[in-house]
């Protein structure tokens, strides 16, 4: 009888080790299929800040995004097209669009991110109404940045461009210059070096912060954040196939918060602005 009960005994151990084996596998695997790890494409560093918030609240999900840096706004298209990366977020929707149409990439738009706008900037003068007749103003040459530059000065009442122009007039589009302004023309990058050696100069919200510009308190002009300016809003952008993701969607719904918001902020005071508050999630 003892004998048989040892048996017994020796048999339940025996199963409840193997159903704890059992188990810890199974929980081993939901585990390591519930985590993603999800690959997003950004251009240099700048945005990283933003990110690495939204980052640490995705890992109660079990999200873990890891950053894959450029040098340049080619590349990350042709990555997620390629399928090297998931996500990209460093692209205007302008420039997104185009690559994808004359690609035939399949990319698409999930979600909103930043606008930054664009800001007329001078060291010798208080406002645009200060500017003299026959001032010079350095201009973007990158041409998508030349025709935003001219259409923030037609909004500011400086000059008027031919109505068909759209999104990209070219200095030949100017149809009326009653100040007799000169437009040099400059690497976007050196938009802000410039203010040294002409009466004003448009500079992207980037290039502005790099050179401790703050938007809103030293644009003598700044960039009317309306309709018109939806083509220069920042998106994160993944491959067709891809849209309804729940995980990039997880992603999309943790960087379009107020927390994030706070974030933009306070890192970029006015230099780049939520987007997704005026012109809607994507």
């Amino acid at each position: 009888m003892q004998k048989r009960y040892r048996k017994w005994l020796w048999l339940v151990l025996a199963l409840l080790v193997v159903l704890g084996g059992i188990g810890g596998l199974v929980h081993q695997r939901l585990a390591s299929t519930s985590h993603k790890t999800v690959k997003v494409g950004l251009v240099g560093t700048d945005s990283l800040p933003v990110w690495k918030n939204v980052a640490s609240r995705l890992k109660k999900d079990g999200i873990t995004l890891k950053f894959v840096i450029f040098n340049d706004y080619v590349q990350p298209d042709v990555a997620l097209k390629d399928g090297k990366i998931d996500l990209h977020s460093c692209l205007t929707r302008y420039y997104f669009e185009s690559y994808n149409k004359k690609e035939n990439a399949h990319l698409v738009s999930i979600g909103n991110t930043v606008i930054s706008p664009l800001g007329l900037y001078s060291k010798n003068y208080k406002s645009i109404k200060d500017l003299p007749d026959g001032a010079t103003i350095a201009i973007p040459n990158e041409p998508t940045t030349l025709g935003r530059g001219l259409n923030l000065l037609q909004s500011a009442g400086l000059i008027k461009v031919k109505k068909d122009s759209g999104i990209k007039p070219s200095l030949n589009d100017i149809t009326s210059n009653p100040h007799n302004f000169k437009f040099k023309e400059v690497d976007p990058a050196t938009a802000a070096r410039a203010l040294d050696s002409v009466d004003a100069s448009i500079i992207n919200g980037n290039y502005a912060e790099a050179a401790n510009l703050t938007p809103k308190k030293d644009a003598i002009y700044l960039e009317p954040v309306n309709k018109s300016t939806k083509p220069y809003v920042n998106i994160i952008a993944t491959q067709e196939k891809n849209k309804d993701n729940a995980t990039y969607k997880k992603i999309v719904a943790a960087y379009q918060t107020e927390a994030t918001k706070k974030v933009i902020d306070k890192t970029y005071k006015g230099s780049q602005i939520a987007a997704w508050p005026q012109f809607g999630n994507n």
